[in-house]
């Protein structure tokens, strides 16, 4: 991209810098629009990225979107390639996960209630799941949650400092041979299947339209939750169908190795093809994550 160019090339630090930079943008956008639109403080997204440069794959996220790898292993006595398995490259960026938990704990010792379990689940401030994200500003910028303009929209947010961040968790690896495929998806998707069932249908079933067989299927297993047929879920109004399911886009990025086009090095490959299948399929809410 542009900015990796100016930045003198793709690194997991240039990465970073773009998380910044579109942090600070919003950042700005939230202050020219205050006047007339404060409650654009409390909007935010979750983040993730998936990058395939040389024999090189860069993942970063916030928040609890998820990249999860299918790869191919070799199992001691088994016959034939091995079998595939799911391999999880982020980081889930969300209280529920004890870890999350006690890194945000630590951050504040001096508040007894930085993370409290409301409405079933552990919430920051008992508002929101996630850690990190894209906006959410009046959890960043104690000013503006004490703003009285804001207010009018919302409890007010008592904050002594920052309560959540944009900094990113990026992992970089070298790809081999015996990856297989990348699946990049909101958590609508993986609240309702595991990283194993994901990808065992990618495995199992063609490339074209697969993006939109996991979402059914997530969408399938919201409805069977509920007691409903998939067709009824289906026609829930958006906006009401925050109550059943969260948003759920999911891309699937097929890790082509063509035949002698392997570098030197046995473990690298420099080609990957661009994603077979994208697919969204949103509830109408403005929030990205919960």
């Amino acid at each position: 991209s542009d900015f990796a160019t100016e930045q003198g090339g793709l690194s997991a630090e240039v990465i970073r810098k773009a998380f910044s930079a579109t942090e600070e943008e919003f950042l700005q956008i939230v202050k020219r629009s205050w006047m007339a639109q404060p409650e654009i403080a409390s909007a935010g997204s979750c983040c993730l990225l998936g990058i395939v440069s040389d024999d090189l794959l860069y993942v970063a996220n916030l928040g609890d979107s998820r990249a999860v790898l299918g790869k191919r292993v070799s199992v001691a006595g088994e016959k034939g390639n091995g079998r595939v398995v799911a391999e999880r490259l982020t980081t889930d960026h969300n209280v529920g996960v004890e870890e999350v938990r006690k890194e945000v704990e630590a951050r504040h010792p001096d508040d007894a209630k930085i993370v409290i379990h409301a409405r079933g689940v552990w919430r920051i401030k008992g508002i929101i799941q996630v850690s990190r994200s894209i906006g959410d500003v009046y959890l960043k910028k104690p000013e503006m949650s004490r703003d009285p303009l804001f207010q009018q929209f919302g409890t007010p947010v008592p904050l002594k400092r920052a309560v959540m961040t944009a900094e990113p968790s990026v992992t970089v690896r070298k790809l081999n041979p015996e990856d297989m495929f990348l699946i990049l998806a909101t958590d609508g998707l993986w609240e309702q299947l595991s990283d194993e069932a994901a990808v065992d249908m990618v495995l199992k079933n063609p490339r074209a339209g697969i993006a939109r067989r996991l979402v059914r299927a997530a969408l399938q297993e919201a409805a069977k939750k509920r007691e409903m047929i998939y067709k009824d879920i289906t026609k829930i109004e958006k906006g009401v169908r925050r109550y059943f399911h969260d948003d759920i886009t999911v891309i699937v990025m097929f890790l082509d190795h063509p035949s002698g086009r392997l570098r030197a090095k046995a473990s690298s490959v420099d080609c990957v093809s661009s994603p077979a299948d994208i697919y969204s399929s949103s509830n109408g809410s403005n929030k990205d994550h919960s």
